[in-house]
């Protein structure tokens, strides 16, 4: 198993109707095979700098592979995450 996740941080304003529909475009990400336990996720702790998050499970690198190299995830990276993030941070994790 391996567990995709990544922090970020939007260019659009908190609350503002930009932000929402980035967020539900997201969702997109979800459908895609191999995606289990996808989450949008805000961020709470007065300690860390970004926003949100998105955290993914996939069965194996082979499922992972799949989605990162997938049409709807490509458009989404390409249409929605470059022009509408601010920055982020990517860390994947596989159990112990």
């Amino acid at each position: 198993m391996i567990r995709h996740t990544v922090v970020f941080t939007l260019k659009h304003g908190a609350g503002s109707t930009e932000e929402r529909d980035f967020l539900d475009a997201a969702l997109v990400l979800a459908a895609i095979p191999g995606v289990n336990k996808f989450e949008r996720l805000r961020q709470t702790s007065p300690k860390a700098d970004f926003a949100f998050g998105f955290s993914m499970e996939f069965d194996d690198a082979a499922a992972y592979e799949g989605y990162n190299d997938h049409p709807d995830h490509v458009a989404f990276v390409r249409d929605r995450w470059v022009p509408e993030v601010d920055r982020f941070q990517e860390v994947d994790y596989v159990p112990l």
